[in-house]
């Protein structure tokens, strides 16, 4: 299938800078797909499309302060934190990458430096730190990943607090993303609470969004692009009520691509297998779900990997149709803008 089958043109205008004032107050078009129908609604109606004995699965994975500035002979150089590969060593994205070669020393703060210990492909480095506490110096000086289409003054004060917290839910634990699970971004604890008096069962997921989610396609044919691995743990409780919901016949709604990932990836035959796992699974059209029935989601990029997991669940020429008219009504896209739930 040709990549250029899941391009589209948005007006930069749409795609969300902010987040709106009020978590809640996003619009929501709910997508209908037996009926073939789009409806517009707003996020803090979500509770009503819900029922009792729903299962409601979020991912409760939390965004580390990932980007950092470092200093290297006296020059910046914009640095992401992608992953700990072992005890006070990480890798990370930087850019101007051809600045920095094996053996260099870049200075981050007082007492937080880093040696590049090897250089991979892509504008990967390995970098060493004498202090073991590298995640304490990040939330000190470190910023919100955002996505490069939000832009930013370059270390703003007040906007780094605004991003620290906005860029992360509410029900957000245990750190380990690179990238927020945006759908979950609108949630209010005001909106969980309704949605469990109505008798729905909320459990979570942590998958820890990583390049994966954001890598872009850049073959010509879906099928050649490769996905990049990324972590998840489902907890023995969440897999319990998942797998009696399905055995019942109850509805599972995933918050979410990455939990739809998660929750497709731990099926072994009928169940949702506990326990940490990592996968490379690519949803994309042709894709036959086992687990999930409903998904809110965000408006994702023209070609991502993103755009194909919700074409496949919920048919390209719907999704073509949904995208089409959100531009048409001025939704609010990417991360920080509108969702869709469809069901």
């Amino acid at each position: 299938m040709l990549t250029s089958a899941f391009d589209y043109k948005l007006p930069a205008e749409l795609i969300a800078q902010k987040p709106l004032q009020k978590r809640d107050e996003s619009r929501m078009m709910v997508v209908d797909r037996r009926a073939g129908k789009i409806i517009p609604s707003l996020f803090r109606n979500l509770a009503e499309y819900l029922h009792q004995g729903d299962v409601l699965v979020l991912n409760s994975v939390k965004v580390i302060p990932a980007k950092v500035y470092g200093a290297k002979d006296g020059q910046d150089v914009e640095f992401l934190f992608l992953k700990e590969k072992e005890a006070c060593t990480w890798e990370v994205l930087c850019r101007p990458a051809k600045k920095i070669r094996e053996g260099d020393l870049v200075f981050f703060d007082p007492g937080f430096e880093g040696r590049v210990s090897g250089v991979e492909e892509g504008g990967k480095r390995i970098l060493h730190f004498s202090s073991g506490n590298v995640l304490g110096h990040l939330r000190k000086i470190g910023f919100a990943p955002l996505p490069p289409y939000i832009k930013r003054p370059r270390k703003g004060a007040r906007l780094r607090t605004f991003d620290l917290e906005r860029y992360q839910t509410v029900f957000s634990r245990r750190e380990g993303a690179i990238a927020a699970p945006t759908a979950g971004l609108h949630f209010t604890p005001q909106v969980l609470r309704r949605i469990k008096e109505r008798g729905v069962v909320v459990c979570d997921v942590n998958l820890e969004v990583g390049q994966a989610t954001f890598q872009p396609v850049r073959t010509e044919h879906i099928e050649d692009h490769k996905m990049l691995e990324e972590r998840f743990t489902i907890s023995p409780s969440a897999a319990r009520k998942i797998n009696l919901a399905k055995k019942e016949k109850r509805p599972v709604i995933a918050v979410g691509t990455t939990v739809v990932r998660a929750l497709e990836s731990a099926r072994r035959t009928d169940r949702v297998e506990p326990g940490t796992h990592s996968t490379r699974l690519f949803i994309r059209p042709g894709f036959a779900f086992g687990t999930v029935d409903m998904l809110l989601t965000n408006f994702h990029l023209p070609r991502s990997t993103l755009l194909m997991l919700v074409s496949a669940f919920a048919g390209l020429d719907i999704i073509q149709k949904a995208y089409a008219e959100a531009v048409r009504q001025r939704y609010r896209f990417y991360s920080y803008g509108d969702c869709m739930l469809i069901i």
